[in-house]
C-alpha cells in the first residue's frame, strides 16, 4: 500500500533499515537508546529494525556500557563477516584486485602488472576476471557471498540502458568500451552479483571522503596524481562526487602534446609520465627497464640525494616546474569551486609527498584569487596507494546500504544501479 508521497510500507522498512545500518557502520558501536536520536526513529521502530538486522546476521552485540540508574545498555555493531566486496583499480602500472569484508578490512589481494599491452581491453578484462577468482580462492569465499565488485577505471564512464557501463578513455585508447558487458561474459561471478564501474578519480575521492582526509568536509576536491592527473569534485549539490577531466584543462596554448592528442593540457606537464619525459629530454637518466614508479623514485633520488651528494639541478628544476603547473591547475579548481579542502592522492602524489607539497601550495595560492585561496587547505590523502580499490569497493557497499541490507538480485531492466543515487545519502558528515 502506498502513502500520499508514493512510498510503500516496504519502502519505509527499507529506509529504516538503511538509517540504522549506516549509523552503526559510521558511528558504532551504539546502543538502541543512542540509535533513536541518531536516526530520528522512535524507540519502537529502532527495536523492530534491530531485531530484523540481528535475525539477518547483519548486526551483532559488541559489549555493553553503564547507563544512568538502570541496567547496562547493550552496544551493537555491523557484523564484519555479514558481507564482502571486491574493489578493482585499473591503474597505470598494474591492475589491483582486493577482497574486503563489510568493514573494509582487506582479506586478500591480487596484482597484475601492466607492461607492453597496458590497456589492451582483452588483457585488462582477463586480469580483472583472474584477479577476482584468485582473491576469492585465497579467502575460501564462495562468489555468491559477494555484494558486488566495484571497478575504478581511467576515463569517462557512461551508464547505458543496453550495454551497462561504457568507458570512454581517450588517453588510453578506449573508445566506448562496454566494460560491464565484457566482464559479465565468462564472469567468475553469478548474475546476482553486480559489476559497478566508475572513474578511478571518483572512487579515490569517495574513499577519502568516507574514511580519509576528506571526512567532515562539505566542499572538497580530491586529486588523483599518477601517470596522468584527474580529480573528483564533492559539493553539497553533488555529494556522491563527480569526476572532472581536470588533466585536460589547457594550461599552455600550443604547448606540449598530451596523451589525449591535444596541445597544452595540464596532464602534459603535471602527470608523472610527462614529468619523466621532460627529465629525459633535459639529460636525466632513468635506469633501463624501469617502470614509471621506479623512474619517479630515481628522479627524487637525483633531486634529493642522501649521503651528502650534490643535488641534480636538472631534476630539481623539473620538479619545481611540475609543482608550478600542478599549483596553477589547483588554482583553477579553487577559483571555480571554492572548496574547503584539496587532497592529493594517487601513487605519484603520495610518492612525491611532503617534499613536493609546500611548493604546490605556494603556487596554488599565488595563482588563485585571495578570498577562496584563504579558505582552502591543501594536503595529502590518508588512505595510501589502495585508496582507489577501497573507493571501488564502496560502490557495492553503498548499493547494499541503499537496499536496506538486502543482497542484490538480477535486474536487467534496471541498468542504473541504486548506488548512483545513494552515495550522497550514505556519506558521513
Amino acid at each position: 500500500m502506498a502513502g500520499r508521497n508514493g512510498r510503500t510500507v516496504r519502502d519505509l522498512r527499507r529506509a529504516n533499515r538503511t538509517a540504522v545500518l549506516q549509523r552503526l557502520y559510521f558511528d558504532g558501536p551504539l546502543s538502541r537508546f543512542e540509535l533513536g536520536p541518531a536516526t530520528g526513529l522512535s524507540s519502537g521502530s529502532v527495536s523492530n529494525v534491530v531485531a530484523d538486522l540481528v535475525a539477518d546476521g547483519l548486526v551483532e552485540e559488541a559489549g555493553s556500557v553503564e547507563s544512568d540508574g538502570g541496567r547496562p545498555r547493550t552496544l551493537l555493531r555491523v557484523a564484519p563477516t555479514s558481507g564482502h566486496m571486491i574493489g578493482v583499480d585499473v591503474g597505470e602500472t598494474r591492475v589491483r584486485v582486493e577482497l574486503f569484508d563489510l568493514t573494509l578490512t582487506e582479506l586478500a589481494r591480487a596484482e597484475r602488472p601492466l607492461a607492453q599491452q597496458r590497456y589492451d581491453v582483452d588483457v585488462i578484462v582477463g586480469h580483472i576476471r583472474d584477479g577476482i577468482a584468485e582473491v576469492l580462492a585465497a579467502a575460501g569465499l564462495p562468489p555468491e557471498r559477494l555484494l558486488g565488485a566495484g571497478i575504478g577505471v581511467p576515463g569517462i564512464v557512461e551508464h547505458t540502458a543496453d550495454r551497462g557501463a561504457v568507458v570512454h578513455g581517450q588517453t588510453i585508447g578506449w573508445d566506448a568500451v562496454p566494460l560491464e558487458t565484457l566482464l559479465r561474459a565468462g564472469s567468475p561471478l553469478p548474475d546476482s552479483v553486480p559489476y559497478l564501474v566508475d572513474n578511478g578519480a571518483k572512487t579515490l575521492g569517495q574513499a577519502e571522503m568516507w574514511f580519509g582526509a576528506g571526512r567532515g568536509a562539505r566542499n572538497a576536491v580530491v586529486v588523483l596524481f599518477g601517470s596522468g592527473v584527474g580529480a573528483s569534485l564533492v559539493t553539497p549539490e553533488v555529494e556522491q562526487g563527480r569526476a572532472v577531466e581536470w588533466g585536460h584543462l589547457t594550461v599552455r596554448v600550443g604547448g606540449r602534446r598530451c596523451r589525449c592528442g591535444a596541445l597544452g593540457c595540464l596532464e602534459a606537464y603535471a602527470g608523472a609520465e610527462s614529468l619523466l619525459a621532460r627529465w629525459r629530454e633535459e639529460g636525466g637518466r632513468v635506469p633501463e627497464g624501469t617502470d614509471e614508479e621506479g623512474g619517479l623514485t630515481a628522479l627524487l633520488a637525483a633531486a634529493h640525494p642522501s649521503g651528502g651528494e650534490a643535488a641534480d639541478p636538472v631534476a630539481l628544476a623539473v620538479l619545481e616546474e611540475t609543482a608550478e603547473y600542478l599549483g596553477a591547475g589547483l588554482s583553477d579548481l579553487i577559483n571555480l569551486f571554492q572548496p574547503e579542502r584539496i587532497l592529493i592522492g594517487g601513487w605519484a602524489g603520495l610518492q612525491l609527498g611532503t617534499r613536493f607539497l609546500p611548493a604546490v601550495r605556494r603556487h596554488a595560492v599565488s595563482y588563485a584569487l585571495r578570498h577562496p585561496a584563504g579558505k582552502v587547505t591543501i594536503g595529502l590523502g590518508r588512505l595510501g596507494p589502495d585508496a582507489v580499490t577501497v573507493g571501488a569497493a564502496i560502490l557495492p557497499l553503498a548499493d547494499f546500504f541503499a537496499r536496506g541490507g538486502r543482497r542484490p538480485e538480477p535486474a536487467p531492466d534496471q541498468p542504473v544501479p541504486a548506488w548512483r543515487t545513494a552515495l550522497d545519502e550514505r556519506a558521513p558528515h
